[in-house]
């Protein structure tokens, strides 16, 4: 069996900083590692003075982990300029947001011919390359000027966005491009995977001589739609754990009489957080008679505080949670508990578990695995509802839960007293439903429908056929 290298930009295995404390990708990408053995490479999560290229390998648990660190204008050039200023806010369909910076540019391709050139002495003549991302589009393009001829497979966690927002990043042609040095790009959905066809049939003059396999830029490439799912077994032995118990003992005990709500996403603006602040708002306002009979819990773990966009965003809920409180709260009761912390994934599965209603409004998602952890957190015997926005990718499978536009606090509102109001019967009838995707298609199914695609790859092909 061939070797698969994961490379990410940040390197996460849960053996190195326990498995209750990292996210749904990092446990989906070190259960793939453990399977097939091999390597995860990316950067340490630290800067120095200068880029030596130095190598720390260790490994826990069966994970080989290879990280590197990088100088401190790779992280504001790469990381926190094109990555984040210009890549994210596009892909998410905020052009508004989006910061286009020359320098910006050359430190996301300097910063991507240095992991090529550590990761390739690496690199074995058999191994499976597998990248994630979209901080390392342009890696396999630096790889194959190294001559590295292995197959590489690229997958993007966020949604690839319809043409017409794609082509207002300057030189998208060339990224776009970059995307052919691959041999597989996987995408979360079949729409997303189509927006990407679209722009090499329509603005890159490109060809589809047969379903799922695309020719452009001189070169060809394999796409297809690969949803990620979570570890439905592992997520349910954290549900059986102390520290979950305790947490849904302890939010059980802080909602008595009550209904609770819960949303928990890292604080972004992508999140739809203000419009769900102001759909919450909304349904306080519509429906008097049953505003002590609910209780909302926020948590938003603050995250890349040195862009500005989420500085602004955290100044904006910090005021909307105030006045909601400030609004609607009695002498013995409030209506919203709003907490930029970050707690376990056990504490959070126990956090579910206690919860009537699941709200996961994003304005635009690759998937969203909080869904599905929700999903599989519940009381089979009395479940909560999920509410989800039609716009993550998770909703193309997950379509029994309440699906809604998150950009109209009034479908919010709706969907709240819907849900809160909702008979037993059909809440476990949707449950049911859920719970069979999140079972099937879970992160194994992922992994091994993207790695067995990679690996039935034929040789790479250095020019098209005629």
């Amino acid at each position: 069996m061939s070797r698969l290298i994961v490379v990410s930009n940040r390197v996460n295995p849960p053996g190195h900083v326990g498995e209750e404390a990292v996210g749904g990708l990092a446990m989906a990408l070190a259960a793939a590692l453990r399977e097939y053995s091999g390597l995860w490479f990316g950067w340490s999560g630290k800067t120095v003075p200068v880029f030596s290229g130095e190598l720390a390998i260790q490994t826990i648990d069966g994970v080989t982990a290879a990280v590197v660190d990088l100088e401190e204008a790779d992280l504001d050039e790469y990381y926190n300029g094109y990555a984040n200023k210009t890549l994210w806010p596009l892909f998410h369909y905020r052009t508004d947001l989006a910061a286009y910076d020359r320098v910006y540019g050359e430190g996301y391709s300097r910063v991507n011919r240095r992991f090529a050139e550590t990761l390739a002495p690496l690199i074995e003549a058999d191994d499976l390359v597998w990248v994630h991302d979209y901080h390392l589009i342009p890696l396999a393009r630096e790889l194959r000027a190294l001559g590295v001829k292995n197959r590489i497979g690229f997958f993007l966690h966020v949604p690839w966005p319809a043409r017409q927002v794609y082509t207002t990043l300057p030189g998208h042609a060339l990224l776009a491009q970059a995307m052919f040095e691959y041999d597989l790009v996987g995408f979360q959905t079949a729409e997303y995977s189509q927006a990407f066809e679209e722009y090499v049939l329509y603005e890159a003059g490109g060809s589809e001589p047969e379903p799922g396999r695309l020719q452009a830029f001189g070169r060809s490439l394999r796409v297809g739609s690969f949803p990620i799912g979570i570890d439905a077994e592992d997520f349910a032995r954290l549900l059986t754990s102390p520290k979950a118990r305790r947490m849904r003992d302890l939010m059980s005990a802080a909602t008595v009489f009550r209904h609770l709500v819960v949303g928990v996403d890292r604080l972004d603006y992508s999140k739809g957080l203000e419009e769900r602040f102001l759909g919450f708002e909304r349904f306080l306002a519509d429906n008097p008679d049953m505003r002590r009979e609910v209780l909302m819990l926020q948590i938003a773990p603050v995250s890349r505080e040195s862009v500005e966009a989420y500085q602004e965003i955290r100044g904006r809920l910090d005021a909307l949670s105030g006045r909601i409180n400030g609004e609607f709260a009695d002498v013995d009761w409030n209506p919203f508990r709003y907490v930029n912390k970050n707690y376990r994934r056990d504490e959070l599965a126990g956090i579910y578990g206690a919860a009537r209603v699941g709200l996961v409004t994003p304005l635009r998602d690759g998937m969203n695995l909080v869904s599905k952890e929700f999903v599989a957190a519940q009381n089979p015997e009395d479940p909560g509802v999920l509410i989800l926005s039609r716009f993550a990718g998770a909703a193309q499978q997950l379509r029994h839960a309440l699906l809604i536009n998150p950009n109209s606090p009034e479908e919010i509102a709706d969907a709240l007293k819907r849900a809160i109001s909702m008979e037993k019967a059909e809440r476990v009838r949707r449950w049911h439903a859920l719970f069979d995707n999140v079972q099937r298609d879970d992160v194994t199914a992922w992994r091994d429908a993207f790695v067995g695609a990679l690996t039935g790859v034929k040789e790479r092909r250095t020019a098209l056929a005629s």
